[in-house]
């Protein structure tokens, strides 16, 4: 803002941008900096007359703004191992690890999953969620990122059994919450369990060189997972996931609609990690091979 922000649109252009990405250039990754590219595109853009023409139209040069290309080997796309998830499943935090554990056998984002009501998401046996809000920075939106993201995700059994177990009876409000009913933030649990619980697991996140991954790495192991499954629909694959169709033949094929066909893959399908029950008492081992009790 500092550098653009007292200019008049007619000004915004390709010489004017150009600095701008040199100074981004010095702190932040590729991916962040073409980020910050299409908002300045998108405002330029939002300019328009009476006609819905554009009062100023652009022709951005990437090229000439030296914009750095995101080189796909080399961003930082972290996910989980069988091992490394069987050892989140046991973290010594009961609301922290029964987020990993459906963060990982659903595919969800975490704001999705931070969003989730008893009340309004969850079919009465648990196997199938809803989803249609989410919560960013401890408030609930109700929207999501994508409209490919409004769908139902259906649960192995076995996750489903973990979850209402953890519900003890509950049939309204926030799966997970603060003490006062409010959203729980996902950078907590980052700093304070999942971070603290790849340390403690000899995770090494292969871009970075250290122990640190985000949730996304949850969504990548269970989209990781979902390919390994031979025979299992594509439609299904998408839906679950919440991408955006394609093709018109992804588009016209309904199975995603059936549902009883879709619980019968989920559970076919499996998490692709050891599952331990809850109320179990499970022995965790860390890297240096010191055992660890929890509850």
């Amino acid at each position: 803002y500092p550098a653009l922000g007292n200019l008049p649109l007619s000004e915004v252009n390709n010489p004017a941008v150009k600095p701008l990405i040199a100074e981004m250039a010095k702190t932040l990754k590729a991916s962040s900096i073409q980020d910050h590219l299409t908002l300045i595109k998108l405002v330029v853009a939002s300019a328009v007359n009476s006609e819905g023409e554009q009062f100023y139209p652009r022709k951005w040069n990437y090229t000439f703004m030296d914009v750095p290309v995101v080189v796909e080997r080399e961003t930082n796309t972290p996910s989980f191992s069988m091992e490394i998830m069987a050892g989140l499943a046991r973290w010594k935090n009961r609301v922290a690890r029964m987020i990993f554990i459906l963060c990982a056998a659903s595919g969800l984002r975490i704001g999705e999953v931070l969003g989730l009501d008893l009340s309004k998401h969850f079919s009465d046996d648990f196997r199938t969620i809803r989803i249609e809000q989410k919560a960013l920075c401890g408030q609930i939106e109700e929207r999501l990122k994508t409209e490919g993201s409004y769908r139902e995700i259906d649960l192995d059994p076995r996750v489903a059994a973990v979850i209402k177990e953890f519900a003890a009876g509950r049939t309204s409000g926030l799966l997970f919450h603060t003490r006062t009913g409010k959203p729980l933030r996902a950078e907590a649990i980052l700093r304070w369990h999942l971070h603290p619980a790849l340390k403690m697991l000899g995770y090494l996140n292969p871009m970075t060189g250290d122990h640190k991954a985000g949730f996304h790495a949850f969504r990548r192991f269970r989209e990781t997972h979902l390919g390994k499954v031979e025979g299992l629909p594509h439609g299904i694959r998408l839906f679950w996931m919440g991408h955006a169709e394609e093709t018109m033949t992804e588009h016209y094929d309904k199975i995603k609609e059936d549902r009883a066909t879709r619980r019968a893959w989920a559970e076919r399908c499996g998490v692709g990690f050891e599952l331990p029950l809850f109320g179990q008492v499970v022995p965790i081992t860390d890297h240096s091979g010191t055992v660890k009790m929890v509850a």
